[in-house]
């Protein structure tokens, strides 16, 4: 057990909290092992029948996870906002607690940390790993896009006027532009300026299909993060892991958000899954949302994935790292600039 002095919580650092939660006997459910998966803004720990996801003491433009209580809150969040499409996945925030011998997770005690905690998934059930095994089917993604779209259409508009959904784009796409032109990460102006270029001139240009849709409804409190990683297949699909940290960036709508998970499948090598996602998701809920409108969601999207994956190289990455960012951003400007350029041919 850690040994860190309970009578002092505020001296425990992170560097303590992961190495206590990396060791097998620190659960409290027997674990064979402890798999531990760290990202930007979180830890993940999996053991063999659960995964209880740290959040570290970041502060971002986007976020400010800096106190005890902030990550506590967030962390109910994401279980609340979780709950609406994998309802039995996520169990609860649990305490990391400082005690007199030491630090227990889900025990009594002065709470320094809160995690989040879910029920293990099957590995292998997950969309990502199915498509890399060519196994995905038609009927897999009918049901998956029927539970999303069930949600879809229960769920109330956005408080977004018209003009202010319409008015955000031109924003976030300036910021992708600024982001992606610096010079620390490399890539090019060309390719940057072009993608900005159409996919502005369509928010100018095709103004009242952009209004129109939040007008209609279709703009929602969406999932906000749904990759292939993020879906687990099976007779009874879930949704896991959606953004939950800014409300605004859940604010989307539900024809991009399947755009996006289209754009992933097509980006990992399976056009085919993708044009199976657009199909069913135009049928179960019931749009017939355009094919220049899916171009301009997936272009959008691309910019900020190359956005995302250039940050990555802030990070003080070893070269074999950085490479293997830089290209991920790399391909994801390509994609944006192949389906912008779909918008003005």
């Amino acid at each position: 057990m850690n040994t860190v002095n309970a009578a002092a919580p505020l001296q425990i650092t992170l560097h303590d909290k992961i190495g206590h939660l990396g060791r097998p006997g620190s659960y409290p459910d027997f674990t064979s092992r402890v798999e531990v998966v760290e990202t930007h803004m979180s830890v993940v720990f999996l053991t063999d029948a659960h995964v209880y996801k740290l959040k570290k003491p970041v502060r971002q433009a986007y976020l400010d996870f800096s106190t005890l209580e902030a990550r506590r809150i967030d962390c109910l969040e994401e279980v609340r906002l979780n709950r609406r499409l994998a309802p039995s996945v996520y169990l609860g925030v649990v305490p990391l607690a400082a005690a007199a011998g030491g630090l227990v997770l889900e025990g009594s005690g002065t709470p320094v940390e809160w995690l989040v905690k879910m029920r293990r998934l099957p590995r292998a059930a997950m969309l990502d790993q199915a498509m890399s095994r060519g196994t995905v089917t038609p009927q897999d993604i009918e049901r998956c896009m029927a539970v999303l779209c069930a949600f879809y259409v229960a769920s109330p508009p956005s408080p977004l006027t018209a003009r202010q959904y319409r008015e955000r784009f031109a924003s976030e796409i300036a910021s992708h532009r600024r982001e992606l032109l610096s010079g620390a990460y490399r890539m090019p102006g060309a390719a940057v300026e072009a993608v900005a270029a159409r996919l502005l001139r369509f928010v100018s240009d095709d103004a009242a299909l952009l209004e129109a849709r939040a007008s209609a409804g279709r703009v929602i409190e969406a999932h906000g993060d749904l990759r292939p990683e993020h879906v687990c297949l099976g007779p009874d699909p879930v949704f896991i892991d959606c953004l939950e940290f800014d409300r605004d960036l859940r604010m989307l709508d539900t024809a991009g958000e399947a755009a996006y998970l289209a754009l992933e499948c097509d980006c990992a090598g399976c056009a085919q899954v993708a044009r199976w996602v657009l199909a069913a998701y135009r049928a179960h809920a019931h749009d017939d949302a355009p094919d220049r409108l899916v171009a301009f969601h997936q272009g959008e999207r691309a910019m900020m994935r190359a956005k995302l994956a250039a940050w990555h190289l802030d990070d003080g990455l070893p070269a074999g790292a950085r490479t293997r960012w830089l290209e991920r951003a790399g391909n994801y400007l390509a994609y944006a600039d192949a389906r912008s350029a779909t918008l003005y041919r």
